[in-house]
């Protein structure tokens, strides 16, 4: 019997961004001695099935929160089986995989996990429940002849892994050993050279053995597989050490020579991140590949790097950093040392500057052509040239590519943005010093019969103060209102009679709604005949959504439609008849592909009514769903200028995809190009009325960050985008006005002042760093419930909860707000339940006595403290993201993912162990009812997918002759530079969102996932 770990493929369904659970299981996994292969979100079937076979893993773990789980796994296994292989499958999707579904599932050999078995067995029950099954499948193949099995090469590695001897040709392929530091980007670097060879010489077979680390406790994170977006047509196997030295694991050149026999003409082997004194790869390879980064310390520690002087060519990855000029002439010298090479010029040295992060590096097409030359003749077929290829700089051993996304000039903004802030309060304690030693020495010189003794004290009010007092007492008295019991309210309450000084520090750090720097509200108002009330709907197609829209506005004094999208869809993705797309279709959201289904979702709304507006839940393909919506709106008013009047926002945040709820399409770099194409598109049009971006913490905060955690990125994340838009040449004036943000109302003290202390940093900044205008300094921003306050126990006390929310938001002059439904902890809200959940806000706005005065909260000494304290952990927190490169240089090392998933584990922590009462779930605790009515569940219908897939095929059959050419122009803007929204404002009329997606995956690269 064997002791040699299990494999176990663990991922999240297609479409499906929601990771943290995945993720907290492998990592249970691993702990238990398993090597996981971790494959991340959003992936297919074909994607998991692919990798069980090639990896010969004995389970796979998958979660699945979007819908369409019957469908999934049933096609999972069916998939599987089909290629022969024997894992087991096992799934969770928390309380929306309903027990009905998990008794289907089961029936087709699909283990699915419930919440009630995470409480009965825990997770470290429920992974050796797992490890345990998979070891039966172990057990079972080992003893299977290798020559009989249909899939011979993964077997056989395996065999060779456990010691087996296994009868290998002699003779090895051509092999590649890409070896380096830790975080240096091998794995990408790898990623970006396959992509082009499969370019470059489609005929070659390439197989890749990636080797991971095993951690002394046991187990492995087999974690190379997740970075890799060119595996097509490509074998991949991930490898663990298993106490092998070197990083080499046992076996290897009899597994390079399985391949080889396997009909794969080039094997490039990757190490795990290796020491200074690591070379042993030389002795496995034909050409050696070194890969660092410019991050080395003193120019001495090179001379302790073994791999250089057996490397045939050094790229120094990330090469945007700082320094990165200079570690290239420092390695290069090196190289000439080692080699003795002394008459050669350090510039001539196989040393390359790469950026593998970005889409079409001109480092690493030069990296490739290096190594083509390395590996010489035996690389048959290959093209001189690579289409796009960029222009060579020889002086510098790269090739030139785009710019940096912000000047290297301005990497710490955040720790400006925090020292201007802090600045602005430390000179209103001198502002405020000085007035009361003003007041003070006017006071003594009043009572003096003779005051000229004091002559020398008498100073004049600081310029600043005196414009500040002199608007104060030039406003008007506050308009009030009357209660039922005779009472006069202020609909804005004010302070009373306050000493000069301490008027000063409510001017400057308060001030009354509408006012910099419009902590108690940007508005001096709320809209009349207006309610916050945001109409959230989307299930189905267009028409049932459609229907619902129509049904949640009748008789509201304005239409505020927001539009929740089925994943196909956030994916960016056409519906289609394969299994594991089929089942998400219309469901968890309403599924739209073209332009038609665009006007069909809006049919009967004045979109360009000024008492209307459209807020689209979406992002990675934002740019292409908002074009369609642009049209639709066009073609109903039958006037290209009605953008100019149309109001709404589209999320398009991309950052926060990246850092918590994974809906990345692209590159960062092409999808952060696109947004800043939209904005100028806006600019230059003259939209005013829609935000090009809703800068989003919800969904931060839904992945499991804290409140101030949910702020503190979110600012960050708009800062970026501002030092984006002006390092594309915009005007502050002209985008910020633009820029709106989405944020979460939990039930933690930290919320009642999340709008006070977001509104007050971004004034602050905006108007003393950044020159805006006052509607730039003004920060608007939608309130949501928290969806993940929301429990499957107890559904009923949901309603309690978004109630205290929503509350919350009214209090902190939210401009716009959604309180979820009771039920949206398993399945889309039914009908009663979003009127009871529009009830909780029309109740507050109508019959709650408060909601009557728009600053409720002004004065409140534990709002004061909250909101001080509250604003330096922000500052804090943008200190530490300045010190890390800013958000981007944060993100590329999973600063951010690995914050949220520290705070969402402490949650779930204390939620398990009750230190956290949560009522009805860990305390108050209703007795189980089992004949209690299960909720209707709400999906896409066969008849809504049937609808769906043949409105697509209609509108492609309509548009074959147009669309390829569209298309094409599309490619050649944005690879010319031109603006993408501007063309695609053409292409969506003839191009599906699936096809556009398609073409932006060939000109903006695949988003490269991470662990």
């Amino acid at each position: 019997m064997t002791t040699s770990p299990v494999r176990i493929v663990t991922a999240a369904s297609l479409f499906d961004g929601h990771d943290a659970a995945i993720t907290v299981i492998r990592r249970v996994l691993q702990s238990r001695g398993a090597e996981v292969i971790h494959l991340g979100h959003d992936r297919s079937v074909a994607d998991v099935v692919k990798a069980a076979v090639e990896e010969d893993a004995h389970g796979v773990a998958v979660s699945s929160y979007q819908g369409g789980h019957v469908e999934y796994f049933g096609y999972l296994v069916d998939q599987l089986r089909e290629q022969g292989s024997c894992a087991r499958v096992f799934g969770g999707g928390g309380g929306v995989i309903v027990p009905s579904e998990i008794d289907e599932l089961a029936a087709k050999g699909v283990t699915v996990y419930s919440p009630g078995d995470g409480q009965r067995l825990g997770l470290q029950g429920m992974a050796d429940e797992v490890i345990a099954a998979c070891r039966e499948v172990q057990q079972a193949t080992l003893g299977e002849p290798v020559e009989a099995l249909p899939q011979r090469l993964p077997r056989t590695i395996t065999l060779l892994g456990e010691g087996v001897a296994v009868a290998v040709p002699e003779g090895r392929p051509l092999t590649l050993g890409v070896t380096g530091t830790g975080g240096s980007g091998k794995s990408s670097l790898t990623d970006e050279l396959l992509l082009r060879f499969r370019r470059d010489s489609p005929q070659l077979s390439i197989a890749v053995l990636a080797v991971d680390p095993t951690a002394r406790r046991g187990g492995a994170l087999l974690g190379d597989r997740i970075r890799m977006n060119a595996l097509d047509g490509v074998y991949f196997r991930s490898l663990a050490t298993r106490g092998a030295t070197g990083g080499i694991p046992r076996g290897l050149d009899d597994m390079v020579r399985a391949c080889g026999a396997a009909g794969h003409d080039l094997v490039i082997v990757e190490t795990p991140g290796m020491g200074q004194g690591d070379a042993a790869i030389a002795d496995h390879a034909d050409a050696v590949l070194y890969v660092m980064t410019p991050d080395y310390g003193a120019a001495t520690q090179l001379e302790k790097i073994a791999a250089l002087d057996v490397a045939d060519l050094v790229a120094i990855n990330k090469f945007d950093r700082r320094g990165a000029d200079d570690a290239r002439r420092d390695v290069a010298r090196q190289l000439i040392r080692n080699r003795g090479a002394f008459g050669q010029s350090w510039q001539s040295q196989p040393v390359v500057g790469t950026i593998a992060s970005r889409v079409g590096d001109g480092g690493v097409d030069e990296l490739f052509r290096r190594l083509r030359e390395v590996l010489g003749d035996r690389l048959a077929g290959s093209r001189e040239e690579i289409p796009g290829q960029a222009r060579v700089d020889e002086s510098r051993g790269q090739a030139s590519g785009p710019r940096a996304i912000i000047p290297p000039a301005r990497e710490r903004y955040l720790s400006e943005v925090a020292t201007i802030v802090r600045d602005y309060h430390l000179e209103t304690g001198r502002l405020v010093d000085a007035v009361r030693r003003h007041d003070q020495v006017e006071a003594v010189a009043a009572m003096l019969d003779d005051p000229s003794p004091l002559d020398s004290l008498r100073t004049e009010q600081p310029a600043a103060v005196a414009d500040l007092l002199s608007q104060w007492h030039a406003q008007p008295e506050p308009e009030t209102f009357e209660t039922l019991s005779g009472t006069h309210l202020p609909k804005t309450a004010l302070p009373a009679e306050l000493e000069t000084g301490a008027l000063v520090r409510y001017l400057r750090a308060e001030n009354r709604p509408g006012v910099f720097p419009f902590t108690a509200g940007v508005f001096p108002a709320k809209r009349s005949g207006e309610r916050p009330t945001r109409m959230f709907a989307g299930e189905g197609d267009a028409a049932r959504t459609n229907r619902r829209f129509h049904l949640l506005a009748q008789g509201q004094p304005s239409t505020r439609l927001s539009t929740a999208f089925d994943s196909v869809t956030l994916y960016g993705r056409d519906p289609a008849r394969q299994p594991d797309i089929y089942g998400k279709v219309g469901t968890s959201g309403v599924s739209i592909a073209t332009l038609d289904d665009m006007r069909d979702l809006f049919a009967g709304f004045d979109l360009a009514d000024p008492k209307t507006s459209v807020s689209m839940t979406i992002n990675g393909p934002a740019p292409t769903i908002l074009a369609m919506f642009f049209n639709a709106a066009i073609d109903a008013a039958g006037d290209p200028d009605v953008v100019r009047r149309v109001r709404g926002t589209v999320q398009a945040d991309i950052l926060k995809e990246d850092q918590g709820q994974n809906t990345c399409l692209f590159s960062i770099d092409f999808s952060l190009r696109a947004m800043a194409d939209v904005q100028q598109w806006f600019v230059d049009h003259g939209v005013k009325s829609f935000y090009s971006v809703s800068i989003s913490g919800y969904h931060i905060a839904e992945a499991g960050a804290n409140p101030i955690t949910q702020l503190a990125l979110t600012l960050a994340n708009g800062f970026t985008y501002v030092e984006t838009y002006l390092a594309r040449g915009m005007a502050v004036d002209d985008f910020a006005p633009n820029l709106s943000f989405f944020f979460s109302n939990g039930m933690d003290a930290e919320y009642s002042v999340i709008g006070r202390v977001a509104r007050r940093i971004w004034a602050i900044a905006l108007r003393e760093r950044y020159g805006a205008g006052e509607r730039a300094q003004k920060l608007k921003y939608h309130i949501q419930t928290s969806g993940r306050s929301l429990h499957a126990a107890e559904m009923g006390f949901n309603d309690i909860r978004t109630t205290l929310q929503a509350l919350c938001a009214f209090y902190d002059s939210a401009n716009s707000l959604h309180t979820n439904a009771y039920d949206e902890a398993v399945t889309t809200p039914s009908p009663e339940s979003v009127r009871r959940a529009l009830a909780i806000q029309l109740i507050i706005d109508s019959e709650w006595g408060l909601a009557g005065v728009d600053n409720p909260l002004q004065g409140s000494y534990l709002i004061d403290e909250l909101t001080e304290l509250v604003e330096e952990a922000v500052l804090a927190e943008f200190d530490r993201l300045a010190d890390r490169g800013g958000v981007l240089g944060a993100m590329e090392t999973g600063y951010q993912r690995g914050l949220i998933q520290d705070e969402s584990m402490l949650y779930e922590s204390r939620k398990h162990d009750g230190s956290l009462p949560i009522i009805g779930v860990n305390t108050f605790v209703g007795d189980d009812d089992d004949n209690a009515p299960a909720p209707a569940l709400a999906r896409g219908t066969v008849e809504e997918k049937e609808s769906q897939l043949a409105r697509l095929a209609d509108f492609h059959a309509r548009h074959a002759d147009e669309a390829p050419a569209a298309l094409e122009r599309l490619k050649a803007v944005a690879l010319a530079g031109g603006n993408l929204f501007d063309e695609l404002m053409q292409t969506v009329r003839v191009a599906s969102l699936g096809q556009i997606t398609e073409a932006f995956f060939e000109v903006g690269g695949r988003y490269r996932r991470t662990m």
